[in-house]
């Protein structure tokens, strides 16, 4: 059984607000939808904006992808991989 590697690109967008946090995250997405759908790779988006978490998180699993969000304290991550 050979375990597949999941390859990972983090996206730090600190300091940016709504709506530039969503249009980079939805960017990404859909620059690597192919590897993202068949779970070669998960993005890894890094923001301090709480409501970018919240529009950028329903956004991207409005288009089918798993959503984590982890709260670091001095910013959130939000990991997006293959639904």
């Amino acid at each position: 059984m050979s375990e597949q590697k999941i390859k990972t690109v983090k996206i730090d967008v600190c300091g940016q607000i709504c709506p530039s946090t969503l249009l980079t995250t939805l960017r990404e997405v859909n620059t690597h939808k192919t590897l993202l759908r068949s779970g070669e790779l998960q993005l890894v988006i890094l923001t301090d904006n709480h409501d970018s978490v919240n529009r950028a998180s329903e956004a991207v699993s409005n288009m089918g992808y798993r959503i984590d969000v982890l709260d670091l304290k001095k910013h959130f991550q939000i990991t997006i991989s293959r639904g």
